[in-house]
This record gives structure tokens, sequence and C-alpha cells, in this order.
């Protein structure tokens, strides 16, 4: 095979497949990258056998054919040479990488493409189009509470589901919960909630413009995902996702609301001496005020005021600084409202006004 091609076009769409290929250093199937040359494009496949990637650009092609590389060396190259015009030639095993601009030449050797994987097909699968931007502040607002515990691996992935007409992600970890539910106003297909992996939603949020639509379909062990000229799927995960209606509170009496950068800020703050295991922080509401603290055994303590709109009798509620910080990151609002009834039970952070998501968090143990 042999084809010509513009150097950052395909520099952008090579380190896509990067990302996918789990073993980037070892010389196997599974760390390289799969080119299809014929009719004037370039097809492009990575793989790390759960995660799918696929996606077609224009090249010039003066031999048709189908190899594989290995992906981490042909990025090198590609990205180590000069914009303009690159020539790929294949002859038996051995490719021939070649910089128009410069007199560099590279050699590379591949394996066949028949040793490539088969890609999971969507035939007979609906998708739905909903936009883009939309689905990415869904996957904002969920992934990052994804449990990283192995052995609840059923808590390993974001939930998706269909709720009436509405598209809903919850994630949590146990010790706090994540929820987003819209509707697009579109019809969606019916299908039974499913576990998605966060590396497809995370690559898809990174990936995918703000303008447009995303077009998703999902199996019965597969999601798959289209959007511009890219295509991915991923293997869904297996089990029983917990019952997270069950942990949502009914009603909570109290509730106080604090400008967002200034929380972040004090929370950056007060954290520099947060403990490192328990990560517990102590918000001490009163009235009008907000207290943050913190005590790193041994080193030192912080503590921090901050205005807030509050009327009601003191309280102090530990929790695990993080799991506080990570959802205000992502809340978008000026204003964020804490809803709570005492101190052991859970709290619930929301952007004020309320939109169509909220985290719910467990407190910690006060010693």
């Amino acid at each position: 095979m042999k084809f010509s091609f513009d150097r950052d076009s395909l520099l952008k769409e090579i380190s896509i497949a990067q990302e996918i290929i789990a073993t980037k250093n070892a010389i196997s199937i599974l760390s390289n990258v799969l080119l299809e040359a014929q009719n004037g494009s370039l097809t492009i496949k990575a793989t790390d056998i759960k995660v799918n990637f696929q996606t077609t650009i224009p090249v010039d092609v003066q031999e048709s054919g189908t190899t594989t590389v290995f992906c981490d060396k042909f990025m090198s190259i590609i990205s180590s040479l000069p914009s303009g015009e690159i020539e790929f030639d294949q002859n038996d095993i051995k490719i021939n990488i070649r910089s128009i601009a410069k007199k560099a030449k590279f050699q590379l050797k591949s394996i066949a493409s028949d040793k490539f994987p088969e890609f999971t097909s969507s035939n007979n699968l609906s998708y739905f189009d909903i936009p883009s931007k939309e689905f990415k502040e869904m996957v904002n607002q969920t992934v990052f509470s994804v449990s990283d515990d192995e052995t609840r691996y059923f808590m390993n992935g974001v939930y998706l589901e269909k709720k009436e007409d509405n598209l809903q992600l919850v994630a949590t970890d146990g010790r706090r919960l994540a929820f987003i539910s819209k509707s697009f106003g579109v019809s969606i297909p019916d299908f039974k909630g499913v576990i998605v992996p966060p590396k497809i939603l995370n690559i898809i949020n990174k990936r995918a413009s703000e303008e447009g639509l995303i077009s998703i379909a999902v199996g019965e062990k597969n999601i798959f995902v289209k959007f511009g000229n890219y295509e991915f799927s991923s293997v869904l995960i297996e089990g029983q996702f917990p019952n997270y209606s069950r942990v949502i509170p009914a009603s909570q009496t109290s509730s106080f609301q604090v400008e967002t950068k200034d929380f972040i800020e004090a929370l950056k703050r007060v954290a520099l001496l947060v403990e490192q295991k328990s990560r517990r922080i102590f918000l001490t509401v009163s009235s009008g005020t907000l207290t943050i603290a913190s005590q790193e055994t041994e080193i030192g303590t912080a503590r921090e005021e901050i205005p807030c709109m509050y009327d009601g009798p003191e309280v102090t509620i530990a929790l695990n600084y993080l799991y506080v910080e990570e959802p205000i990151k992502v809340i978008g609002s000026d204003r964020v409202r804490v809803d709570f009834t005492e101190a052991m039970k859970a709290i619930t952070i929301k952007s004020e006004p309320e939109k169509d998501f909220f985290h719910i968090i467990m407190p910690m143990q006060m010693e």
C-alpha cells in the first residue's frame, strides 16, 4: 500500500487512537493501529478490546491496502516532522515514512491486519441524536463520582437509563452520588439501564465538539457513539447498579447558599492542611457565615470564613473535601445551595437557581 497525507490532519486522529490503546509499550497487535487506504480515504482503527475507535480522513492513495503499525512510534515520528505532506509506503512487512519537506526517512515493521480484532457491529440497533454540548454536561456532572474499587465493579461506571422521556446519568462510589436528568424533546428508543465505563465517556467529553449532535445506540453488551467523522464503541459493565433512589433524601429541612467562587477558593486554601488519608474538612454554618476548617495532625490547622445565606442554629458537618470540591467545580453557576437535615445525614449540593442535576454526599465521623 502507498499513500500520502497531510501531517497535521493525521496527527490529530492518531493521537485519539493512542488514547484508546492500553498497551502502549509492548509490541503486540493491541499496541498497533490499523490503517486501511482505498478510494481516496484512510480508515484508522484502534482498540484495547473493550473500547473501539474508528475514523476516516481523505488522503492521496496511490496503492490500496491494509496494515497495522505500532501506534506509539508512528505518532512520535509524525509529531517530530514539520507540517506538510508525508509519504507512507509499505513493502512486505516494512513501512517507510518520508517527509516531503525534510530529507527524513523512517522505517517501521508492521503486523498483518488479519490479526487485528474484529469490531462489534451496531447493525439492527436504533441510534438517537442529542445535542453534544448537553451530553457533555451530563458526563461532566457525573463521571468523577465513579468508584475505583474494582471489587465493587458494578460501581466502576456511570449508569445510563431512559426514564419516561428523559435520559439520566448516575454515578456513585457508595459515599457520594451524582445525578443528572435531561429531556431533549426527541424520541429515545427504549433500553434497559446500562453501566458505561468512564473511559469512553472521558474520551467523548474531550473530543466531541460543543456544537452539533451526538448519536448513541445502546445494545445488550455494548454502547455505540458517533459524532463528526468519529465512531466509538465500548463493552458495557455487567452487574446490577445499586438502587440509587433509596439514598436520595425525600426532604431536607435546612439549607445555605454561598458564592461558588468564594467556596472553591476557600476549599483550596483549607485543603493545604488536610489529613491526606481522611481528607476531612469541617463545615460550620451559622447565621450569615460558613466556616471551613481542617486539621493535619502534628503539622497544623487551617480555618477560613466566607459569607453565606443562612438563618438557623449552628451546625458542623465533617466531609471529604474532594467530594465537596469536585461537584462545585462543575456546577457552573455563580451560587451553590447546600441542603441538609443534621450533621450525620446526607447533604445535597445543587446549583442556585436549581437545575437538572444534584450531588449527594455522606458525612464523615467528626473524629
